[in-house]
């Protein structure tokens, strides 16, 4: 296990260390969040009952597994953390993009991007997804065999992927910021000018990134079916929240511009010294938005119109400032990582790819225990964790797999 725990030194590629690490901190953090959403979805109070394989809405694709086993806070949990994780997750891939375009012209950036995102993609989607589905199948009423799993699966309407939807995504955002740069090599620099001075007045980048962000979101959730999802084969990405998404890649690029560790990501910068200000900020945008939501369920809810804008609204303020109170903490406190520290920011890649499969199996195979719901998400969230965490250690192992992961 000690050598393991040992992380080679040409796998942090320098992110890993000094006035990088928190960024390392940060990404890990993100992918416990994600974790930790897949399995508390399972026992979310407002979890959907199990419905046939093929019933329309196909919800087993965000409800593998449904436990009867409840637990209340768990919805909270989900509502925030839906706030924002996968903005900030666009946003802390966007951080380096700069420094990639610069080091390997758009080309290079874009072979390395389609190995480290391409084709990870087409692993989990042809394997990893279909393996985390299938308790999904057998809590429908399907029959323990994998034929019958198969035949239904290929008779869908699309292909589920998972959560590997994020990875095509990123790549397409890669993809076009690379084309661009193609054309135009100055635009990184052109972003980075955006978030000049977000290191001296962070405020000033939260209010830009929540108006831009806003802009971007609120025309497609106010005309688009509310939670409504685009598929098209594998590929899958909420509808309402493209641009949305986009416009945090952007801002990841702007501020990795001046190079990880300086800027707004200076651990020694505005945002990090006010860290406790920034924890603050959060409470009143996310306060906001449940009130929204309680008043969309009210017997008399206001017009579409007006809870789609204050929803939109409110959104982009929570997520802008869950993400840079994320930040400012982990740049406060995540600067040195023991042993273990480091393992998980180098193994948190693969962690992400693995994990669902984890979550989905042992969700069912306690199932049939009598336990809580918070006893019961406590253990997968464990397992899933140190599941993923051992199986990722293992696979880097592998030359060509430890380049990707």
């Amino acid at each position: 296990m000690h050598a393991l725990l040992k992380v080679p030194d040409n796998t942090l590629g320098g992110g890993e260390s000094g006035r990088n690490a928190p960024i390392g901190a940060l990404r890990a953090f993100v992918t416990l969040l994600v974790v930790a959403h897949h399995t508390v979805l399972i026992y979310n109070p407002y979890a959907p009952p199990p419905k046939a394989f093929d019933a329309q809405p196909i919800l087993w694709t965000a409800f593998p597994v449904v436990d009867p086993r409840k637990f209340a806070p768990f919805g909270l949990l989900t509502l925030i953390n839906d706030l924002f994780f996968m903005s900030l997750m666009f946003f802390i891939s966007g951080l380096f993009v700069a420094g990639g375009l610069r080091a390997k012209g758009a080309s290079g950036f874009l072979k390395a991007r389609a190995l480290r995102l391409g084709v990870p993609f087409v692993l989990s989607a042809a394997f990893l997804a279909p393996l985390a589905y299938f308790p999904a199948w057998l809590q429908s009423g399907g029959a323990p065999s994998l034929s019958a799993f198969a035949q239904a699966w290929v008779h869908l309407p699309f292909w589920p992927s998972g959560p590997a939807w994020f990875l095509w995504v990123l790549l397409a955002f890669g993809a076009i910021i690379a084309s661009v740069h193609a054309l135009f090599p100055g635009v990184a620099d052109e972003l980075g000018v955006l978030a000049s001075g977000a290191d001296r007045k962070p405020a000033r980048f939260f209010w830009g990134l929540a108006a831009v962000s806003a802009l971007a979101y609120l025309p497609l959730v106010m005309t688009t079916p509310f939670g409504h999802w685009t598929l098209v084969g594998p590929f899958a990405i909420q509808t309402a929240r493209i641009g949305h998404y986009f416009v945090y890649f952007l801002a990841g690029i702007a501020v990795g511009a001046a190079g990880v560790g300086q800027g707004l990501t200076d651990p020694a910068g505005k945002l990090a010294r006010r860290w406790w200000l920034w924890c603050l900020a959060p409470i009143p945008p996310v306060v906001a938005t449940m009130a929204v939501l309680g008043m969309a369920f009210s017997p008399n809810p206001p017009s579409r119109t007006v809870l789609d804008l204050a929803g939109g609204l409110s959104f982009a303020l929570a997520c802008a400032a869950l993400s840079l109170a994320a930040l400012a903490v982990a740049l406060r406190f995540a600067r040195r990582a023991g042993p273990v520290g480091a393992s998980l920011r180098a193994n948190a890649y693969g962690l992400y790819l693995t994990h669902y499969a984890f979550v989905s199996w042992l969700a069912w195979l306690l199932l049939p225990q009598a336990w809580s719901g918070l006893v019961k998400g406590a253990l997968v969230f464990a397992g899933a964790v140190a599941l993923g965490w051992l199986t990722t250690m293992v696979l880097r192992r592998a030359p060509l797999l430890g380049r990707i992961l």
